[in-house]
């Protein structure tokens, strides 16, 4: 298949670069890619001796260019809107059908997500588990699942409960666990269990050591018991065991390897058959290399044995962004047999660890599933970085330098207050003034409906809401707090 690329000269050698030996590049009499007309692109190809099946213009083009294609009885497709991303482009040529309205890279951009979505389905659906959790599959294969933490469960209402619990399946948790504050009595752990029956889709926990909440726990119908360890097995083991659910469990406090396998020797004595293995993952700069250390002995050691994996340890107690933070503990959670991860998304600076853990877990099935590195995989973890750099502008040699406007006044027809409002779809922009409130997922249509309602009648008025608005929606994009007239 012939194939051609037709550009202008700036993006000449980017051009060149992406498309290697894959194409033929045509580079017209323009400066900018995106000032191709159709007219244009057909006076010149008419000149030329070659014949092409498909030709790509830029991205960024407007225009009719379905006229070289009745012309030259070809295919025309817009390309990606950045020359660098051609390169991708080119290996799905002939594998589908690129359009004259979609820049490629935005068709491309699904496609890749939806063949690992695909995929995704695949690898669960096959999956031979360890271990279920009602529906839940664990370890053989099957992506490893989020255990997202409620914490303190038992001291929130019955409505501030069932909202955190649909949050969390929201964001993607596959198993909702109840933490039992210290002063919890059963009442509180039967009253939070129903709740939680109630209004969750996805399998329960109950997270504390005491026997007597754990029995309370079992007489409402949890599906999992975290954790047992030698104080309560002996107490509690008999009623897990009749009851038929699994258990996580975990060394004694200050104790390491041996203990845990101490414990899980006692549990499986005791009658519990579904046991998952916590080796416990103790946070950094306490042991966290030594406990990675132990993960891996352990898994080694006993290969069939379902493996939790505490990565909430690490991300609650380390001033980083969890984006990359979870990402990495998920690699390290793949390479030790790691089937639950566990988070209880409870700080502020931890936030989105649910949907963080899931799309890594998801990378990490797919890496395996390709025998690759968790990269380029059609679903990635990148908010803050880029795996391409756009081009860059130059800066002329006659330029003018740009300073601070101080002598603006207030609008005539009033002032607005800009906030944002957070909701487990993101979250809303809420401009207020006095003659109307518009609420808006983006900057672009508060904006434009401010316009329409003629609210607004100074450029410098304008010009500053549209910079408030677009620090709105950044905000709201990385799930970040904002305040008026502050940075972000």
């Amino acid at each position: 298949m012939e194939i051609l690329v037709a550009t202008g000269k700036l993006a000449e050698n980017t051009v060149r670069f992406s498309v290697a030996d894959n194409a033929d590049v045509l580079v017209l009499d323009i400066e900018v890619a995106a000032f191709l007309t159709p007219h244009r692109l057909l006076s010149v190809l008419k000149q030329q001796d070659k014949r092409y099946d498909v030709i790509f213009v830029p991205g960024l083009c407007s225009g009719d260019f379905s006229i070289i294609e009745k012309e030259l009885d070809c295919k025309v497709y817009l390309g990606p809107k950045h020359a660098y991303d051609l390169g991708s482009v080119l290996r799905f040529v002939g594998e589908m059908e690129f359009s004259l309205e979609v820049p490629a890279c935005e068709l491309l951009s699904d496609v890749w997500r939806g063949i690992a979505i695909e995929t995704l389905d695949e690898i669960e659906q096959n999956a031979e588990p360890l271990m279920r959790l009602n529906d839940v599959k664990l370890g053989g294969g099957s992506r490893m699942k989020v255990m997202a933490e409620v914490v303190d469960a038992t001291g929130l209402d019955e409505a501030a409960l069932s909202r955190r619990i649909r949050s969390f399946i929201m964001k993607g948790a596959d198993i909702i666990d109840l933490g039992a504050s210290l002063t919890a009595s059963p009442g509180d752990i039967k009253r939070a269990v129903r709740v939680a029956r109630e209004v969750s889709t996805v399998p329960i926990s109950i997270d504390t050591l005491e026997p007597e909440l754990i029995i309370a726990a079992l007489e409402e119908g949890i599906d999992l018991v975290l954790s047992l360890n030698s104080s309560n097995i002996d107490a509690v083991a008999a009623e897990i065991a009749g009851a038929g659910i699994a258990a996580v469990v975990i060394p004694d406090a200050g104790a390491g390897f041996e203990s845990l396998v101490a414990n899980i020797d006692a549990a499986r004595a005791a009658g519990i058959h579904d046991i998952i293995a916590d080796p416990v993952l103790d946070p950094i700069g306490h042991g966290i290399t030594s406990s990675i250390v132990r993960y891996s002995r352990f898994h080694e050691d006993h290969p069939d044995v379902p493996v939790f994996f505490g990565a909430g340890n690490v991300t609650e107690l380390i001033d980083a962004d969890s984006v990359g933070v979870n990402a990495t503990l998920c690699g390290i959670a793949a390479d030790v047999g790691s089937c639950i991860l566990f988070t209880p998304e409870f700080s502020e600076k931890t936030r989105g660890s649910i949907s963080e853990l899931k799309t890594a877990a998801s990378m990490m099935a797919l890496s395996k599933e390709r025998e690759s590195s968790p990269k380029d995989l059609g679903i990635d973890l990148l908010q803050l970085k880029e795996k391409r750099r756009r081009p860059e502008a130059e800066v002329p040699e006659n330029h003018v330098v740009a300073r601070r406007f101080a002598g603006w006044s207030l609008d005539p027809l009033g002032p607005f207050r800009i906030g944002i409002v957070s909701d487990d779809n993101g979250g809303v922009i809420v401009a207020q003034h006095e003659k109307a409130t518009i609420v808006g997922r983006t900057a672009r249509d508060i904006m434009d409906t401010i316009m329409s309602m003629e609210l607004i009648s100074k450029m410098d008025h304008a010009s500053y809401l549209g910079c408030e608005l677009e620090k709105a929606e950044i905000a709201l994009q990385l799930g970040r707090s904002y305040s008026q007239d502050d940075d972000l």
